[in-house]
């Protein structure tokens, strides 16, 4: 009977290691052939990355940055094209050194407000909200810091 109980919990553990939630997962369309999210990133101590995509009648490409246990999130639009009364940009590539910069730095100095007034005259639509729901990529990265924030859960299809 012990024999079958042992058996029973390490199967179990084997199924939920398997469920487990991967980064590659959060890899998804949000808006029907339209939007959605990819590249999701650990960049270590609790954060995570992605970048966020939208293509209808305009287009942009954006990064999205969480602090997995407060669930601060920091969004910005690094290009876009056809979204409103504001001339096309694309300053991508220089974004991506700003975020890089901040990153190799140490994370005490890299806050997101630090982040986001580097980023004011690079980047557009940049704001920092505090959620309340879990993301996918701190599902799968930090699960342990989801706090009182409601689950993730990813649907299937």
């Amino acid at each position: 009977m012990r024999r079958l109980a042992i058996i029973s919990a390490a199967l179990a553990l084997i199924a939920t290691e398997g469920a487990a939630l991967a980064l590659s997962d959060c890899r998804r369309i949000t808006h029907p052939s339209h939007g959605g999210e990819f590249g999701h990133r650990d960049l270590g101590e609790g954060r995570v990355m992605w970048v966020d995509w939208w293509t209808q009648e305009g287009s942009f490409k954006g990064f999205s940055l969480v602090d997995c246990g407060p669930g601060e999130m920091l969004r910005l639009r690094s290009a876009e094209e056809n979204m409103g009364r504001l001339p096309a940009f694309d300053r991508t590539d220089e974004v991506v050194k700003v975020l890089d910069r901040h990153q190799s730095g140490a994370r005490v100095f890299a806050t997101f407000e630090r982040i986001a007034a580097d980023l004011e005259f690079i980047a557009r639509a940049i704001e920092i909200v505090t959620l309340t729901e879990e993301t996918c990529a701190c599902a799968a990265a930090y699960p342990d810091m989801r706090g009182d924030k409601t689950e993730f859960v990813l649907e299937a299809g």
